[in-house]
């Protein structure tokens, strides 16, 4: 008769521990009996009544996320395609709502997201979508919440992770955005030429200015030795015509040494006899003298206009 008491033993045990059962952190398990709703199990080691009681199904606690891929036209008559992720809980004291109420709340949850952004996207422009992206964001949470948390799901946060229009639109804003940069590019080059154009005639007529200083500097200091020589050689009794005339021949003789020592210098023709210094002496005095009597001449004409032009006033 033992030998007949083992196998029930041996089943009695199998029924035993097909009662016993874990639920996982973070995790509910609803559990049915005869197919109706009994009670919910969270986490930790549970019985059940084995043959009348099952679980009729676990739901995850944990926050989970769902991407959504829609595609719509916005304001200005551009297709984009957006991809909003959905962060979303279950409420664990509504584990029998999520359970029971909703056959897919993935489906579900999708359907809003496509409802709100197909209802808020054609209300902006493809440059708005790019920087209002949390406006959208915003109203698929808050619409997600109002239909939701009466199913038992908390929308924790909404994301606009990508914003992809259509290639060739992509293709028109990048030209946009190179052709301005460009412009840009092209502003601050012409502006920089500029600066130089200025920078470097600013900097000539500074050398000008120097330059002509220079030549006036240097033509005093001549005038000023001239005037000393010729002091020089009136002290030893040489009139002042004489020692004009040797100190123009003196030059004279210097400027052909020194054209002689220059080995690149142009061909140059200057007359060279001692007559020369004294020809270029008279005909240096001829024009001074003729420049004086010009200047005279200027002068009384001047006297007279302006003798006439009192005399009409009176």
């Amino acid at each position: 008769m033992g030998f007949y008491l083992i196998p029930l033993l041996i089943f009695g045990f199998i029924i035993l521990v097909s009662g016993i059962f874990t639920v996982r952190q973070q995790t509910s398990a609803i559990v049915e009996r005869f197919g109706k709703f009994l009670s919910i199990r969270n986490s930790g080691l549970h019985f059940k009544i084995p043959v009348f009681d099952r679980i009729a199904g676990r739901i995850n606690l944990r926050i989970q996320q769902l991407d959504v891929l829609v595609e719509t036209k916005t304001k200005d008559d551009v297709f984009v395609r957006l991809k909003i992720s959905v962060q979303f809980q279950v409420i664990k004291e509504k584990v029998y709502d999520a359970f029971y109420k909703l056959e897919n709340p993935h489906d579900q949850i999708t359907s809003y997201v496509f409802d709100v952004v197909r209802a808020e996207v054609p209300k902006m422009k493809l440059d708005d979508v790019f920087e209002r992206k949390d406006d959208v964001a915003i109203a698929v949470k808050q619409e997600l919440n109002e239909a939701m948390i009466n199913y038992g799901y908390d929308i924790i946060k909404t994301l606009v992770t990508d914003i992809d229009p259509d290639l060739q639109v992509k293709e028109a804003m990048n030209r946009i955005n190179a052709a301005e940069r460009e412009k840009v590019a092209a502003e601050y080059e012409a502006e920089a030429e500029r600066i130089k154009i200025v920078a470097k005639a600013r900097a000539e007529a500074e050398s000008k200015r120097l330059q002509g200083q220079g030549i006036a500097d240097q033509r005093r200091e001549i005038a000023r030795g001239l005037e000393e020589s010729v002091d020089v050689l009136n002290n030893v009794g040489i009139n002042s015509q004489e020692a004009s005339a040797l100190i123009v021949v003196t030059q004279h003789y210097d400027t052909l040494q020194s054209i002689g020592e220059e080995t690149n210098s142009n061909l140059i023709l200057l007359p060279n006899s001692p007559q020369a210094g004294s020809d270029m002496l008279n005909n240096m005095i001829a024009s001074f003298t003729a420049s004086n009597q010009i200047g005279e001449e200027m002068k009384k004409q001047n006297l007279k206009k302006g003798l006439g032009k009192k005399s009409d006033k009176e």
